[in-house]
């Protein structure tokens, strides 16, 4: 049974559909960005909405996000399954449901377009106000401790097919 907080997916167990977005440049560096209002930096992320699947998902998240297009990126791979965090200090209930944090679906993306495509403020309310290229592992040692896990697995997961992305302009991609 799913229930929808907000328009958002949380399943019988709590846990929130999400999905994570490693966006990787040809140096093997991902887009690390900071929170709007917060001192935070993480990978872009969203919720998936209800009647929507994971990979809709990562396109909607990444415009909304990034301001990339589909044209903009190559869809490299995902992880095998969904990664859970709980978030700490939350008891919030909706339909009945006690929500306790995110279920991740991690995705790995890599830039095709120029780094002046990146465009933080098309929403409304623009989730990030700065974003930089970092180490690949960089956000595992960065982020908020109860994300921490998640990450590792994720990006330990996707380390194979990020070391294969090459620069569009190869002829050997």
């Amino acid at each position: 049974m799913k229930n929808a907080i907000q328009g958002d997916v949380i399943d019988a167990d709590g846990y929130r559909h999400n999905v994570g977005i490693v966006l990787c440049n040809s140096q093997i560096q991902v887009l690390w960005a900071r929170r709007s209002r917060h001192d935070g930096w993480q990978f872009p992320q969203g919720g998936v909405e209800i009647k929507e699947s994971a990979i809709d998902a990562v396109y909607r998240e990444l415009y909304e996000e990034v301001g990339l297009s589909p044209h903009h990126v190559r869809m490299v791979g995902s992880t095998r399954s969904w990664l859970r965090y709980d978030v700490p200090i939350v008891n919030q209930r909706a339909n009945g449901v006690r929500f306790r944090g995110q279920k991740q679906m991690w995705f790995l993306l890599q830039m095709l377009a120029d780094d002046s495509d990146i465009r933080l403020d098309l929403g409304e309310k623009p989730e990030f106000d700065r974003w930089r290229w970092v180490d690949y592992w960089t956000p595992v040692r960065q982020i908020i401790a109860f994300k921490r896990n998640v990450y590792r697995r994720a990006l330990t997961e996707l380390e194979p097919l990020a070391l294969q992305v090459t620069s569009p302009a190869d002829p050997s991609a």
